[in-house]
């Protein structure tokens, strides 16, 4: 990282408001305590679906963009969300990937959703949706790049620059992508492929712990040239604890 700056990137959310919660207070504490700095946080993508709270993970980042440099990276749970507007098939693929969660999270009832077909379903989701709430993904970005690092939801292809990339490599790869073993560009933070913890590779570091399937969400916290972890995790019970790796190059 370049001097005088810090990053909290954070890995693929799904719904979990209760983890994201967690780990806000858990970073904003964490940056206080850190001392001065220029900081940023990156949220990967995948903010909505499989979980149960989609709708407030999107106003908790709105919210916290008010006083935090914030950036969100558009993942492919985002991409299927506003290309189901329009678009039934795609609303069919969305809804076997969790976006049943993230409609009912705005309020649709799980009788009138059991008995409603695609086109009523995609009437529901219309009326449900605010306007703001697509406006707001829709302006999510599709790279972020700082020092030596650039952050992107899936990864990128291996022997493309980063300017060239293509926009559904960066939501959607997994191979040749995750066992490439040569340097890319940059380091590459990224989420969508779940590990149970972090998994860095050198030339990547993937950050999706299973927040809807393990009860983890991580952020990767980048300073200088240490990188260290911040773990909101669900004991299955609902209790919610913090814990801190340090991993120095």
């Amino acid at each position: 990282m370049p001097e005088g700056q810090r990053v909290y990137a954070v890995g693929d959310i799904h719904g979990r408001s209760d983890l994201l919660i967690a780990l806000i207070e858990a970073i904003e504490i964490d940056n206080r305590e850190s001392g001065v700095a220029e900081t940023t946080v990156v949220l990967l993508g995948d903010l909505v679906d499989r979980g149960p709270d989609s709708m407030n993970v999107l106003a908790l980042a709105r919210e916290w963009q008010k006083f935090r440099t914030v950036r969100i990276l558009a993942g492919n749970h985002e991409e299927m969300f506003l290309r189901s507007f329009d678009s039934v098939d795609m609303m069919r693929h969305f809804l076997r990937h969790g976006g049943k969660e993230t409609l009912l999270s705005y309020g649709l009832d799980k009788r009138e959703y059991s008995r409603s077909d695609l086109e009523e379903l995609q009437e529901s989701m219309i009326s449900l949706v605010p306007q703001a709430d697509i406006d707001f993904i829709a302006g999510f970005e599709n790279v972020v790049t700082i020092g030596d690092y650039v952050f992107v939801h899936a990864g990128v292809e291996p022997g493309r620059p980063l300017d060239e990339q293509d926009v559904s490599k960066l939501r959607w790869i997994r191979e040749p992508f995750l066992s490439h073993r040569e340097p890319h560009d940059a380091v590459v933070v990224h989420g969508h492929t779940i590990t149970q913890a972090p998994e860095d590779q050198g030339n990547r570091i993937g950050i999706d712990t299973g927040a809807y399937c393990h009860g983890r969400l991580t952020a990767l916290v980048l300073e200088g040239s240490d990188r260290r972890y911040i773990n909101a995790v669900d004991d299955g019970e609902g209790n919610i604890s913090i814990t801190k790796e340090l991993q120095t190059q």
